[in-house]
């Protein structure tokens, strides 16, 4: 008898347990997630091929300092691709946006693989580039 009331016990004990982390779950809501940000996009999207000063050597793409007001395809030390070398026109914030979302459609003949489909990350990226102005 002794031993059944014992596994009666436990039992309870568990049930009411469970209960009570099944209460406290649903009322104490998670944080939302919070969104990258342009520093933490840039270093997992763009850091491989890209650096953000003119000390480090350079990558597979130029330094992005100061990219916004810059002429495309003009960095010094950078070999570019013959769509760069073709390019009139100066960087700001339309141009890096339709860039990063389709370089080629926007370039003809770049040979970045990278293409951002989500606005929200593209402009977190920008806005980014824009503070190492």
């Amino acid at each position: 008898m002794t031993k059944l009331r014992t596994i009666r016990a436990l039992g309870l004990g568990f049930s009411a347990s469970l209960l009570v982390v099944t209460m406290a779950g649903a009322q104490m809501p998670l944080p939302e997630a919070k969104p990258p940000d342009g520093v933490t996009l840039f270093k997992q999207q763009c850091a491989t091929c890209h650096t953000t000063n003119l000390s480090d050597a350079v990558r597979q793409g130029p330094s992005l300092l100061g990219i916004v007001g810059k002429s495309a395809g003009k960095a010094d030390g950078f070999r570019y691709s013959t769509g760069f070398a073709k390019a009139d026109f100066v960087w700001d914030e339309a141009r890096l946006d339709a860039y990063l979302a389709n370089p080629q459609a926007t370039v003809p003949g770049s040979i970045m693989a990278y293409r951002q489909p989500k606005a929200e990350t593209r402009a977190a990226i920008i806005a980014y580039l824009k503070e190492l102005n």
